[in-house]
């Protein structure tokens, strides 16, 4: 491999007086970096980067990334603000440009905990006909069909044709099955479109049998991004027969794809109001009042004991309060080692347990921003610590940022940008006492490698044509979003360049 020369480049955080220095990359490898003016080399390729800033490449620590392939494709209702919005958005695409013939219109993003009206099949059947539409919500953990649509995921009726939780999760494999060959190529081009953002890896926490999907695209040429690919319980049970750790390296995939995390979803969500809380929603009775809890401790610690037993981290889904303290309490009596997924609402009492357990804070920033007003009415009185990334931080625990792709867009800027500023659009931000610092978010998004390339570190580097850290509370909210990416390198390789 010909080793490259980065000349003049700058480190973030550097001023003018700081001078510029050289990277040098060999074997993929960061062999040095030192004060510009490095000699020549022969069979080295030297590469000026006038000035522009050095940065080790940005991961999202978790992510759907077949879901999000298929999302960048489908009908974006993110915007709608009621039922009746969407029925038009939906009616419009419909005229312009219906399904092909054993397919169905598929949405996706639509968020109802604040509209003024009922999503139904009825509704839907009114603008669709017999047309088969499936609109899946921003959270993932419901849809809402026509009755068209119902029947082309299997449901002969249904009451409301909305399915919320385990009447949906099982059935979203139908709307999201397209040929291997079309989703492996969508894939790509997510990736490619990650790339373009700075982003050398992904956890990717697909709901498939993930690695097999994962080798087949390593196997076809696929060498876009690093995947650390999760296993769900239907398939813990072929990695532990393989004897797979995860950060276990797959043979045949150039060092890019790795064993991930064993995943377990415990509760729902707050759109769906079926995220597990100590207090019940209001106006809501019965036994969901406070949630659901989908997989209670009882089951939950032995399944992550079985997976630490086999050297396999745990990604633990938790977003109510009482879901947070169950999921810790299980890291507690199991001794198993990961990360809590989501952490959006927390008991002051269970902060200081994620330092004390190890246990890394994998939160998607974006999330406090699209849930900010749902939270002020499902959540009201404990938004104080509702996305409480400031006290986590300040209670010592690892923070990992993410954006739950297709929950919010594959973008590490973003997410970067919602932590350091709680808002957008101009509006006043949302809790400010939970921002964290820019070079702190920042950090959370290199998987561990700091702020500034190192000898012997993986050659996966973002180059900027601007200093992220120049970027204050007050303007980060558009100037992070909006970070002008001039090239990214994984492993000593361009994935992206546009200088």
């Amino acid at each position: 491999m010909t080793a490259l020369l980065l000349t003049n480049a700058r480190l973030v955080g550097d001023g003018p007086a700081d001078g510029l220095v050289d990277v040098l990359v060999r074997d993929g490898v960061v062999a040095g970096v030192a004060a510009a003016g490095r000699p020549g080399d022969s069979g080295v390729e030297r590469v000026d980067l006038g000035g522009r800033f050095v940065l080790p490449g940005l991961w999202d620590a978790h992510v759907h990334l077949t879901q999000w392939a298929l999302v960048r494709r489908r009908l974006d209702l993110s915007g709608a603000g009621s039922a009746a919005e969407v029925v038009a958005l939906v009616r419009d695409r419909l005229a312009q440009r219906p399904p092909e013939p054993g397919t169905a219109l598929v949405g996706y993003g639509f968020r109802d905990g604040l509209w003024p009206d009922v999503p139904t099949a009825a509704l839907l059947d009114e603008a669709v006909g017999e047309a088969p539409v499936v609109l899946v919500s921003g959270d993932l953990h419901c849809a809402w069909l026509s009755t068209a649509g119902l029947r082309f995921v299997g449901v002969g009726t249904h009451p409301t044709g909305v399915l919320r939780e385990a009447e949906w999760l099982p059935l979203a494999a139908a709307v999201d099955r397209v040929p291997d060959h079309l989703a492996d190529a969508w894939v790509a081009d997510a990736a490619a479109a990650a790339a373009a953002r700075g982003v050398v890896g992904v956890v990717d926490l697909e709901i498939t049998d993930n690695l097999t999907a994962w080798r087949r695209r390593f196997g076809a040429g696929f060498d876009g991004l690093r995947v650390r690919a999760g296993v769900w319980t239907s398939w813990l049970d072929d990695v532990l027969a393989e004897g797979l750790r995860t950060g276990d390296v797959l043979p045949g995939t150039g060092g890019l794809l790795e064993q991930g995390p064993y995943k377990v979803v415990t509760d729902g969500s707050l759109n769906t109001r079926t995220a597990y809380c100590h207090d019940p929603y209001p106006g809501l009775t019965g036994p969901e009042a406070h949630g659901i809890l989908s997989v209670p401790p009882a089951e939950l610690v032995p399944l992550m004991r079985r997976a630490h037993a086999g050297g396999l981290r745990c990604a633990i889904h938790a977003i109510g309060d009482h879901a947070n303290t169950l999921a810790l309490d299980a890291f507690a009596a199991s001794g198993a080692r990961g990360s809590v997924e989501h952490a959006q609402l927390l008991d002051d009492a269970d902060l200081a347990r994620f330092a004390e357990l190890g246990v890394v804070a994998s939160v998607q920033p974006e999330h406090a921003l699209d849930d900010r007003d749902v939270a002020d009415r499902h959540w009201a009185g404990r938004t104080g610590r509702a996305f409480p990334y400031g006290a986590l931080a300040g209670a010592g625990a690892v923070l990992a940022l993410g954006s739950d792709a297709p929950v919010a867009p594959l973008d590490p800027w973003i997410a970067v940008a919602a932590a350091v500023s709680r808002t957008r659009d101009g509006r006043p931000a949302w809790h400010p006492e939970q921002r964290i610092g820019l070079a702190t978010a920042l950090a959370a998004s290199t998987d561990g490698r700091g702020l500034r390339p190192t000898a012997g570190a993986p050659a996966d580097l973002v180059v900027l044509d601007a200093d992220p850290l120049t970027a204050g509370a007050e303007t980060a909210a558009v100037a992070l979003r909006e970070m002008p990416v001039a090239g990214t390198l994984l492993s000593g390789r361009w994935t992206h360049r546009a200088f």
